[in-house]
């Protein structure tokens, strides 16, 4: 896979789950747990992007 390609893919995957997330609260309020665990896996996703970025810099 191309790096394109698997930066579609990380949006996508990004995008998703921040929808999955909105269409979660409508419904019911997130537990104090689920909230945590959407909020690191943000920033799991953020750190690989930036990792992402660097590894192509060099």
């Amino acid at each position: 896979m191309g790096d394109s390609e698997a930066d579609k893919l990380e949006n996508y995957l990004a995008e998703k789950a921040k929808q999955d997330h909105e269409k979660e609260q409508e419904s019911e309020p997130l537990s104090a747990y689920d909230a945590c665990v959407l909020k690191e896996s943000v920033k799991i996703h953020e750190l690989i992007a930036e990792a992402r970025k660097k590894i192509d810099e060099c």
